[in-house]
């Protein structure tokens, strides 16, 4: 080969890595359907080549700016006014045009399963709101589920802006679609929504370094998982573990043995099967005990004409761990763990005339297993409900050891700090809405500082000074008690509630929309409006009532207490009937029980007869605190308290 040959070949690939290298690079957030932050400065950044030239065009205006050693490059647009859509031209040795860009507020939403359960996760409870949810001022971008415990990240793996419609929004967070529309309803501006969550989480996960000094034992763990070699070790051990406890269950499992007779049959024969009433949980309601493994159910059901050649839903409510669905032999659904609510579809033409055969196979990995009580176990055709409660068939198909939880990493401190929010810093942004805590609540006094230090920790690293943090109090939710006790999930509510010390932020209160059976509960419309009442005033400055009684100070006159509250709005009720009224009282023993209230002058006043010198009152100190019934005139509800000490009972 000639050395003029050479020289040419040289100075093409020279040519060809030199403009890869110094090509324009943006980041995922900044791209076509974006929405900008309104009122203040907005920062445009980016990636190129080394001193290489940018320039953005803009609302016919151009800024320009020069890339520094490591390619990195950033602009500052002025102040902008509410509006879109807009194009934007960025311009260094090549050109990029990002199109249909709103201006108005950019809301961040986080957390973990309650805030990332989706509108399609509730499709059958908001059909009609998701069929007129078309809105191209509303848009939500969705973070990428993953974690980093090296260091920070600059961007996003993959994720793009999209507008409000029926096929969009399902895949979209309940909660924060819900608040983004009462937002806009109100003030008529486009609404960004950033969600990024992650079911499970902790909230140590969404803590940086910096915060994790605080907390020496999650800085640890941090540490420990920047070995990735250690990381690695940690799933293949989970992986084999768990390969093998399935495949051992699959082995043994006598339902699945024979090809010609398993016992999804519909013509298998269940004489000598046991039975159970379903709902419940076999531990609870059979003589196995409390065993895992694999336990097979089957129930006749009756069918009439009128549903022939019509297609349905099998709906089994939630069970514990997974389960798969036959109806007549044909398999229509299954769900790999014990959280979504299963509501399989029947295809047209399987349900026929007269007896048909309801077949579950549920596998229980660790506790009790079994159908979750009052849920919903039906088959719904036609308008038309065939309930499946009552009397079903079961046999042991094997019995297992419990199955050792997997670890999950992605959980680990400061890990969804790095991957899930670091890259968001540079987005200017009005403020958050926050729905976290169940993940903690068997370590709610920590919770206490953990919380506020999270809330400092994003407003540093942001440097937008103490921008509204709006969040969710726990809902209502475990089986509830019939005399006044101690609940880890009343004390991180309290933990929460204190929060409210820390400025510009608001708590949306919700033991009142809860479900004692479900860690997940499908009104997400009521948890949206209240934190946009919560923004309406610490966002907005509107002059309204946006929160429900808060404890402020008691007083003893006698055998009684005088409580006095902020946040009265237009004043207390007692709202519903029944004697209960969640309030406690105890004397200086501290042994509490149920008390007597009445409204005067807006404060409660509370007494029970049985406690001549009263120290201490209680109201709604329970994981699910049945009879809560104070609320002020607007309709929102008390928070739950205690007035004794913090500190006494630790």
């Amino acid at each position: 080969m000639s050395d003029k040959l050479n020289k040419v070949i040289f100075i093409i690939v020279l040519f060809i890595s030199t403009t890869i290298y110094s090509q324009v690079r943006l980041p995922k957030l900044v791209s076509d359907g974006m929405v900008l932050q309104r009122n203040t400065h907005v920062k445009i950044w980016g990636w190129a080549g080394k001193d290489e030239k940018v320039y953005v065009h803009f609302k016919n205006s151009t800024y320009n700016t020069v890339a520094d050693d490591e390619g990195d490059w950033s602009i500052e647009l002025p102040k902008l006014k509410a509006g879109g859509p807009y194009d934007m031209q960025i311009d260094a040795s090549d050109s990029i045009t990002i199109h249909n860009i709103m201006i108005g507020d950019v809301w961040i939403c986080s957390g973990q399963s309650n805030m990332e359960h989706t509108m399609g996760s509730f499709s059958w409870v908001y059909p009609d709101i998701i069929a007129n949810s078309t809105n191209k001022y509303i848009r939500e971008f969705n973070v990428p589920e993953t974690y980093n415990f090296i260091s920070p990240q600059k961007d996003f793996k993959g994720g793009s802006w999209e507008e409000a419609n029926p096929e969009n929004v399902l895949n979209w967070s309940a909660v924060a679609y819900f608040f983004g529309k009462y937002i806009y309803d109100k003030y008529k501006i486009p609404i960004g929504l950033i969600n990024s969550s992650l079911g499970g989480s902790p909230i140590e996960s969404w803590l940086s370094a910096d915060a994790l000094k605080e907390f020496p034992k999650d800085l640890h763990e941090a540490d420990m998982f920047k070995d990735t070699t250690l990381i690695k070790k940690i799933i293949e051990a989970d992986n084999a573990r768990m390969n093998a406890w399935y495949t051992e269950l699959w082995k043994k499992d006598l339902g699945s043995q024979e090809p010609q007779h398993k016992w999804y049959d519909p013509s298998l024969k269940t004489s000598d099967w046991d039975s159970m009433n379903v709902p419940g949980y076999w531990a609870q309601e059979t003589k196995l005990g409390l065993i895992n493994g694999v336990i097979w159910f089957r129930k006749k059901i009756d069918i009439p004409s009128s549903l022939i050649g019509k297609s349905g839903k099998l709906i089994l409510g939630r069970i514990v761990d997974a389960d798969s669905a036959y109806i007549n032999g044909k398999f229509v659904g299954t769900t790999s763990y014990q959280y979504p609510r299963r509501r399989y579809d029947i295809p047209t033409g399987l349900l026929k005339e007269g007896e048909n055969v309801v077949t579950v196979r549920i596998i229980s990995n660790i506790g009790e297993g079994g159908f979750v009580p009052d849920k919903v176990y039906a088959i719904v055709a036609d308008g038309d409900t065939l309930n499946l409660k009552g009397e079903w068939k079961y046999r042991l198909g094997t019995v297992m050891p419990p199955l050792e939880p997997q670890t999950f990493i992605r959980w680990k401190p400061e890990g969804l700090y790095n991957a899930m929010l670091a890259p968001l810093l540079n987005y200017k942004m009005k403020g958050v809405v926050w729905y976290q805590g169940e993940s903690n609540a068997d370590r709610p006094i920590e919770y206490r500082k953990l919380f506020p230090a999270l809330i400092r920790d994003w407003r540093m690293h942001w440097d937008e000074g103490n921008f509204p943090f709006l969040f969710v109090q726990l809902p209502n939710f475990m089986e509830p008690k019939s005399q006044p006790s101690e609940s880890d999930w009343a004390l991180l509510r309290e933990s929460q509630l204190d929060a409210l010390n820390v400025p510009n932020t608001g708590m949306a209160v919700t033991i009142d929309i809860g479900e004692w059976n479900d860690i997940h509960p499908v009104d997400k419309k009521d948890v949206g409006k209240r934190l946009a009442l919560a923004a309406e005033k610490i966002a907005y400055g509107d002059n309204l009532v946006y929160s429900g009684p808060i404890y402020k100070s008691m007083k003893v006159e006698g055998n009684k207490v005088v409580i006095s509250f902020t946040h009265t709005g237009s004043g207390l009720m007692l709202k519903g009937k029944g004697k209960t009224s969640c309030f406690a009282i105890a004397g200086k023993d501290k042994h509490f029980i149920w008390a007597k209230v009445k409204i005067e002058d807006d404060k409660i006043v509370v007494w029970n007869n049985k406690i001549s010198h009263p120290v201490a009152v209680r109201y709604a100190w329970a994981d699910d605190p049945v009879g809560a019934k104070l609320y002020n005139k607007e309709g929102l509800p008390a928070s739950p308290f205690r007035t004794d000490d913090w500190n006494a009972l630790q």
